[in-house]
């Protein structure tokens, strides 16, 4: 995406070949700050510390991180211990392990002296492989939004409502949510987006900062307006993203867009979800398994003597979302729906 006068990803390799270069996210929207990473323990400490956040960003920076564990060391002890570290950083997004697990596989088959530079092609195709998912799933979900304001009779702008930010900034580049309100944009369909404030950390303000450079109609708005926005029919389309989405359809997102759905449900508001594949638990049956990650007090503004609990995420039941925007196309929130676009999954 262009900041600016240049086109960045959210995470690429410095001009030495090796180290890693990361948009730290902690210091948005106020600056745009990048930051050199050269050790498996300054990407692990970037995951943990929400400098770089979002499900698909976070895997693909953990196979990076892999990569720069494994330039002093590329033995199984190091392998090992660079996954366990960077898999014990956030419990929810399923991204983070999918992406782990997938490199850890690829690289133990192959001799210790191969395995440097096998890690960092692996890094850079998944990277350009999360660029092209995000691409399709703008693709499918401008056909969403194209739908839905032609079904108003082209008589105002679209409103869309998204939560937290599944821009750019969670993905390597274009995002989920966000996808395809970039394409509709650009493609000339009137939209305004409303955009939550989002706990932890504001998220929502990463969004409003990606749409006001794109030049995106946009209004921030607090978590809790919502339900009141769709109540005065001021939201035709809900479009969030995923952390981590069950093979049945429950989605794990950013705490309160379980009350986006309820109150998406209550007002007949078509509540859809942008989900790679990446982040689908094929394992998983039920939400209610999902591990929701606890964050601390301190992302409050309250000091250490006050009881907080601060949960990141919850999770939304199938039965609340009226469809799942994936990179193969548009799928009911359930086994069947997702079984017609990824049957091998369900063989």
């Amino acid at each position: 995406m262009r900041v600016g006068d240049r086109w960045y990803r959210t995470i690429w390799l410095d001009d030495d070949g090796w180290s890693v270069l990361i948009i730290d996210q902690t210091a948005l929207p106020g600056e745009l700050v990048v930051l050199r990473l050269t050790e498996v323990e300054q990407v692990a400490e970037a995951i943990r510390t929400m400098r770089v956040r979002g499900a698909p960003l976070i895997g693909v920076a953990a196979a990076y991180g892999v990569a720069l564990a494994l330039r002093s060391d590329p033995g199984d002890e190091a392998l090992r211990g660079g996954v366990g570290m960077l898999a014990a950083t956030r419990p929810t997004a399923v991204n983070l392990h999918w992406a782990l697990e997938r490199v850890d596989r690829e690289l133990r088959r192959l001799e210790p002296e191969a395995r440097g530079a096998a890690a960092y092609h692996l890094a850079g195709a998944m990277a350009d492989e999360d660029v092209a998912t995000c691409q399709r799933i703008g693709e499918h979900g401008e056909r969403l939004i194209r739908a839905c304001w032609e079904a108003l009779g082209h008589g105002r702008p679209m409103e869309v409502l998204t939560h937290c930010n599944a821009g750019w900034l969670a993905a390597v580049d274009w995002g989920t949510a966000l996808a395809p309100i970039y394409r509709a944009h650009d493609a000339g369909i009137p939209l305004h987006v409303w955009v939550d404030e989002t706990r932890p950390r504001n998220q929502g303000l990463l969004t409003e900062w990606e749409l006001a450079r794109h030049g995106v109609p946009r209004t921030v708005v607090v978590d809790n307006a919502g339900g009141h926005l769709m109540r005065t029919g001021r939201v035709d389309l809900c479009l969030v993203g995923t952390d981590r989405t069950t093979r049945t359809g429950d989605v794990a997102n950013k705490i309160g867009t379980y009350l986006k759905a309820l109150a998406a449900h209550d007002n007949g508001v078509p509540f859809y979800v942008a989900a790679p594949s990446s982040s689908i638990d094929w394992q998983l049956t039920d939400g209610a398994a999902i591990p929701i990650e606890e964050r601390g007090g301190g992302e409050l503004g309250l000091g250490a003597d006050v009881p907080v609990a601060n949960p990141a995420f919850d999770v939304t039941p199938g039965r609340l979302i009226t469809g799942l925007v994936t990179e193969r196309g548009v799928a009911a929130a359930t086994a069947a729906g997702l079984a017609t676009l990824f049957p091998e999954r369900y063989s």
